[in-house]
């Protein structure tokens, strides 16, 4: 009976020590956003939310840092949080930190917003987006009814989402019609946040106690002894994030291009080709996450046409001056986006299209060279070559070439021995002259 006891007392012993090791009691799950709101970002919170939801977590706290980024994006986020049925809190940290455009609209959605000390929320104004095609006054007034239309809508967006959350309505309006923005304490006096925290321990003890209303029922948050655990963002939505950067899209297309082009003009490469063909699927899979621009595309395309056009035809650098210009402009406007976020860098730009032109008019100039140069060696290489007649050709006789004596057949008047002969074709192993005057 005694060993019985000892036995359940060892079992109980290594439960709890289990238990312990897994940490018991609430647990609160947490993830970080820290750079702009992309499609990677929108597919890590949906994650995590799924995970927060499994978990039965008392609530996920999203900790924030953007300056904004895609409307699709930030809406995708957004319905996320209203269908969660975990609470869902968002702080805007570290200090220094901010929740700008798309994010100040994320702020708001959140059922607890709160935000570090020296951090800032707000402008949410939409950006127009340039059109072309027209010009003057016509495309002035398009452009202004795009802008106006853009405007109502985001600002319909914001109250409605303030409305739901009971935050400031008409502090949400001026975010995104006169962009303005507030400072952590300016927020929490205007209703704009719930509270303000130095850090998450603090933050989770402020909210222990509180009445979330979610779509599945009231819940109480029991957060003051709650144990944090981190949720890491997973290989492809890092792998989304970093193909998914404007920069990195452009030189993935550009090395698309040299790679394929360079193969084309050097067959058998096939390194050349295997790597621009990798670039070329990975820029078309980063086209099918972010707005692009077909007449961006068109012209880096058209771009590497004048390029390689410059290289066959005569054109003094003409064509690659205009495959330079072309270039920039199409990656000027490969994103439509009204976002600055997702704006390609201009020094980026300048460098790619100086170095493509650089890239055409010297690797791929000097393989298109090198297939047009004249055949130096076997046959062909003896054609047109300059030889002294080792005995009388009439019409045949023997020259000696290349280290070596050969049959020669004159193709013209005789030749004597010791006059020149110039090699005009090669059959075999005797060699058609003709005299050389």
């Amino acid at each position: 009976m005694s060993r019985t006891r000892a036995f359940t007392a060892l079992i109980l012993l290594l439960c709890g020590a289990s238990l312990s090791a897994k940490g018991g009691g609430p647990v609160v799950k947490t993830m970080r956003i820290d750079g702009p709101i992309s499609p990677a970002a929108a597919l890590y919170v949906h994650r995590a939310i799924e995970i927060a939801e499994k978990s039965s977590a008392q609530a996920l706290l999203i900790h924030l840092d953007t300056p904004g980024g895609l409307d699709d994006s930030m809406r995708s986020i957004i319905k996320d949080f209203f269908a969660s049925d975990v609470p869902i809190v968002v702080y805007v940290s570290p200090k220094g930190a901010r929740s700008a455009s798309a994010g100040a609209i994320i702020t708001l959605a959140a059922n607890i917003a709160a935000m570090a000390p020296g951090t800032a929320i707000g402008a949410a104004h939409p950006v127009s987006i340039g059109g072309g095609g027209d010009s003057g006054e016509k495309q002035a007034k398009s452009d202004d009814v795009m802008s106006r239309k853009m405007e109502e809508d985001a600002a319909a967006y914001a109250r409605s989402i303030a409305e739901r959350r009971g935050r400031n309505i008409k502090w949400a309006e001026d975010a995104v019609r006169k962009s303005i923005s507030s400072s952590a304490s300016e927020a929490l006096k205007k209703g704009v946040i719930d509270l303000i925290a130095d850090d998450d321990t603090q933050l989770l003890t402020a909210i222990d106690g509180r009445k979330i209303k979610l779509d599945i029922g009231t819940l109480t948050l029991h957060t003051g002894n709650a144990r944090t655990d981190d949720i890491r963002p997973s290989f492809r939505e890092r792998f989304l994030g970093i193909v998914g950067n404007p920069n990195v899209v452009l030189i993935l297309m550009t090395i698309a291009i040299y790679g394929i082009i360079f193969e084309l003009s050097n067959p058998g490469s096939i390194f050349p080709g295997i790597i621009g063909g990798i670039a070329l699927i990975l820029a078309l899979f980063s086209f099918a996450i972010l707005p692009v621009s077909t007449a961006g595309i068109a012209l880096i395309v058209f771009a590497a046409v004048l390029f390689v056009a410059d290289l066959l035809i005569p054109g003094h650098g003409i064509l690659s001056a205009g495959g330079v210009i072309s270039f920039v402009i199409g990656a000027l406007i490969l994103f439509e986006t009204p976002s600055p976020v997702f704006r390609v860098s201009l020094s980026l730009v300048i460098t790619l299209a100086l170095s493509t032109a650089a890239f055409f008019l010297f690797a791929v100039g000097s393989a298109v060279r090198a297939q047009k140069a004249r055949v130096v060696t076997g046959g062909e290489g003896m054609i047109d070559l300059v030889t002294e007649a080792r005995t009388d050709i009439d019409p045949r006789g023997k020259v000696f070439l290349e280290g070596s004596f050969w049959n020669a057949v004159s193709e013209g008047e005789p030749i004597k021995q010791g006059e020149l002969a110039r090699v005009v074709s090669v059959d075999g192993l005797t060699l058609h002259v003709r005299k050389e005057s």
